[in-house]
């Protein structure tokens, strides 16, 4: 659980800086900047994703003491992803095809593919070692560093490239304050072997072409924004696009990061069956949870946009991420929750196909849908071929025949968030602010509880129970309120 709430911290820590960095830099070089994220996203996950995935998958801390050849593997892997990334990058940047994106600011994002790349491996092995203390101390020590650092230089200069600039010193620095902590003393270069390179390239490159082909999509949309509107638009369409996917990814990481690694668990150790099982309880897990998130998120969001976004970005704001949301929920079941059938299966080409079929359709979107003053026809699009991919994947998943949640569980998600919507949508209308936020989150949040509670939707109430029960007998073994109604 602590992992959970590190992902949580994490997420509202990225939020604030974002949206901060938002305000310092106005819409015009927030979209050079956002744009310089995406290219750096991209660059990152092309070169150095394989190998996070595979420290996730592969990576414990058992196979630190008993196989230390893992961890060599790895760094070497990294190292020499570096070497050959930094030139090649370079050289598209300043010899390469022109992009809307100046080429100082594109060499730069290509440098902070490096260092965001670094960060996500490290966290990635101290998560994969279920060491939550070191991991809580990275991403504080992170956050401190970007809440200081990178607004500072936002706030000082309101230049995308200083503020990208400063965003590599807070992550580079996290690593610096804790670098004797994460190091494996008897992983040397010497121990790393070629064929696991040859096993985790395997494993991961479908993944990783699949994510890629994903990441495709906002960042050809942002650019074509930028030709097509200029970056000011490119900002505000940009920033919507990023907090609703941090609101996502929030809640679908921290859901991942435990459910996955207890998929792998049941599969290490009791076999197939039992992971299918865990599997489908995930899927359904992620379902209950994440729908109500997305809607909850739709409820409250003239609210948001009155409380927490730049004065610059509002209006477009709300309006853009009204039509992206239907498609970031799409995103995140595929990632969260479906996916995770092909990776245990070690038969991730499926995802991939996904992907490449969310890309043309993109494509196909954007031409047919007509184009208005803004970019609501490329958030549009942007939605319905996440949607796209999610449908294809569960397609490929169908045909494989895997085990599927209880249609009950999914049923009743259902209905609690259509009576969320139905309680405290209509207050959408009402004057925004927090004292509305908090009545909505009220009543849509007790309804959805109240489901829970009562039909024990994807076994969520059982698993509060169950976390609670040892708490709850020390209350009761001590008397007290608690003494009269739990059993010692």
């Amino acid at each position: 659980m602590r992992v959970v709430l590190t992902f949580l911290v994490n997420t509202v820590f990225n939020l604030i800086v974002g949206l901060i960095v938002a305000k310092f830099l106005g819409p015009e070089e927030y979209g050079k900047f956002a744009l310089a994220i995406a290219v750096m996203t991209f660059g990152q996950t092309l070169a150095f994703e394989w190998i996070r995935l595979s420290a996730v998958r592969f990576y414990s801390e058992r196979t630190r003491h008993e196989t230390p050849g893992i961890r060599a593997t790895l760094d070497a892997a990294f190292a020499w992803g570096a070497l050959l990334f930094a030139p090649f990058a370079l050289a598209l940047a300043f010899f390469g095809p022109e992009f809307s994106l100046p080429r100082d600011l594109f060499a730069l994002a290509c440098a902070a593919s490096i260092a965001n790349g670094l960060f996500d491996y490290q966290t990635a092995l101290v998560r994969a070692r279920f060491d939550d203390k070191l991991y809580l101390r990275l991403i504080v020590t992170k956050n401190v560093l970007a809440l200081c650092v990178t607004t500072g230089a936002a706030w000082a200069t309101g230049s995308a490239k200083i503020a990208l600039a400063a965003g590599m010193v807070s992550l580079l620095g996290s690593l610096l304050v804790w670098r004797l902590s994460l190091a494996d003393h008897g992983a040397s270069p010497k121990r790393s072997e070629s064929q696991f390179v040859r096993r985790y390239a395997h494993y991961a490159a479908p993944i990783v072409a699949a994510v890629v082909l994903y990441q495709l999509i906002p960042l050809a949309n942002r650019d074509l924004a930028a030709r097509t509107f200029g970056f000011a638009e490119t900002g505000r369409f940009a920033l919507a696009y990023d907090l609703g996917l941090r609101a996502v990814m929030a809640i679908g990481s921290a859901l991942d990061v435990l459910l996955f690694q207890i998929a792998v668990r049941a599969h290490d150790v009791h076999g197939e069956a039992t992971a299918r099982d865990q599997v489908a309880r995930n899927i359904a897990v992620v379902f209950a949870i994440l729908a109500p998130g997305c809607v909850g998120i739709w409820i409250v969001l003239p609210s948001i946009e009155v409380l927490i976004v730049p004065q610059a970005f509002r209006g477009p704001f709300a309006h853009f991420l009204s039509l992206m949301l239907p498609g970031l929920f799409c995103f995140g079941m595929a990632q969260f929750s479906i996916n995770a059938i092909f990776q245990l299966a070690r038969k991730t080409w499926p995802m991939v196909a996904a992907a490449l079929a969310a890309c043309l359709a993109d494509a196909l979107f954007v031409m047919i849908l007509p184009r208005g003053a803004d970019a609501s026809t490329l958030a549009i699009a942007q939605s319905l071929a996440f949607a796209v991919g999610l449908v294809t994947l569960i397609g490929f998943a169908s045909a494989n025949a895997p085990q599927w949640p209880r249609w009950r569980d999914l049923a009743l998600t259902f209905v609690g968030c259509a009576g969320m919507a139905a309680l405290a949508g209509p207050m959408r209308a009402l004057h925004p602010g927090l004292a509305l936020m908090l009545t909505q989150m009220f009543f849509a949040g007790a309804f959805y509880a109240l489901i829970v509670a009562a039909f024990d939707v994807a076994g969520l109430r059982s698993a509060l129970i169950e976390k609670c029960a040892p708490l709850l007998r020390r209350l009761a073994r001590k008397g007290g309120f608690f003494a009269h109604f739990l059993p010692l």
